[in-house]
């Protein structure tokens, strides 16, 4: 076959992903995947098969050869997690002490507003660049699509930012625009809760076992350790303590991201392969730095002191370890996907429950 009739009949020959590149350009962080198929395999030796291989009849699983891909995802995403959840919790917070009313709530909410509006801002540009182009953000809006957390994710990113901007340069104006203030202020405060909890969904509808079996924890662990970033940093930037709301928010932050740590980690325990990158390895490590980052926090947060240096130190700790959190959550997919038995096990555990629940309903197991 000569070189045209080979272009007509497999028009994509280049690095076996079917994408001819001479009418395509990729970008983003899943153009750097590549198939190598000018590799030759090795050459065939009865040494190789002088045994089958065979796998535990105890823990069967497909020869111990991993079952599901890897994620792909970079660096930007997990910071994105982290930026994007610090800014809907300030959106948040910012909503919740306009209904207060009084003039301190009045500026604590603007304060929040203009964090929120910074960080999501940066956060959508973070998303943007792990896209590759921004035309790639404004096609995911071109649908609607309630049953798709990376979409939903993109809607509800793309009305945070627009509708604290407008709450905010409107806020000292009277009668309608004061009304259209207060109504934009409410609105974007829906949507901050949305953003800074959307990514522990999107996250947990997965395959991957460690994060599969968190779903319904991780989108409460991800609320939580936004709200606890946000006050920190209003710590950092010594703010936080002219708010009785911020430091009520952040201690309230700080306490239930330690709660829902250990609830995911004992759910996880029911199938104790699974909880393995949670405890080993990179992951692990950034796993237990972020609680023990976030409790130094909450006990430097408590001391009964008024000073600075201290409320400084507690927004560190929990910045720090908001972002190992994220970072931890995020290393621990490619070995837990790497890991067939994990899989193989959190499926026969399901099933068993399953014929459990069948048999105690009367229906045949």
């Amino acid at each position: 076959m000569n070189d045209e009739l080979r272009k007509i009949h497999q028009p994509a020959f280049n690095d076996g992903r079917n994408i001819d590149l001479s009418i395509s350009h990729l970008t983003g962080e899943a153009a750097s995947q590549r198939i190598d198929i000018d590799r030759q395999p090795a050459p065939a030796s009865d040494a190789l098969w002088s045994k089958l291989p065979e796998s535990l009849q105890k823990d069967p699983t497909y020869y111990g050869m991993p079952m599901l891909k890897k994620p792909v995802w970079e660096w930007v995403i997990p910071f994105y997690y982290y930026v994007g959840g610090l800014a809907g919790a300030a959106i948040a917070l910012g909503a919740a002490t306009q209904l207060l009313g009084d003039g301190d709530s009045r500026w604590a909410a603007q304060r929040c507003r203009w964090l929120g509006i910074t960080g999501g801002s940066f956060g959508g540009a973070l998303l943007v660049y792990d896209l590759g182009r921004p035309s790639r953000f404004l096609n995911m809006l071109r649908v609607f699509r309630p049953t798709s957390p990376m979409n939903m994710g993109a809607w509800i990113l793309a009305g945070t930012v627009p509708t604290a901007f407008a709450a905010e340069i409107l806020s000292s104006r009277c009668g309608v625009l004061g009304f259209l203030s207060r109504l934009f202020g409410l609105m974007s405060g829906a949507f901050g809760i949305g953003l800074a909890t959307y990514t522990g969904v999107l996250v947990s509808n997965s395959a991957i076992p460690v994060w599969s079996e968190s779903r319904t924890i991780l989108p409460v662990l991800f609320g939580a350790s936004a709200a606890a970033s946000a006050a920190a940093a209003f710590d950092m930037l010594n703010a936080g303590h002219n708010y009785r709301s911020v430091g009520a928010f952040g201690l309230l932050g700080r306490a239930s991201e330690l709660a829902a740590a250990q609830l995911l980690e004992r759910r996880l325990l029911r199938v104790p392969r699974v909880a393995i990158p949670l405890h080993r390895g990179k992951s692990g490590f950034l796993w237990t730095a972020a609680t023990v980052l976030t409790a130094g926090s909450l006990a430097v947060h408590l001391l009964p002191i008024q000073k600075r240096r201290k409320r400084v130190l507690s927004g560190v700790l929990a910045s720090l370890g908001s972002v190992c959190l994220r970072f931890g959550i995020h290393e621990a997919g490619t070995p837990s996907a790497e890991d067939s038995r994990a899989s193989f096990r959190l499926q026969r555990q399901l099933a068993d429950r399953a014929q459990l629940r069948e048999g105690g309903s009367g229906q045949p197991a």
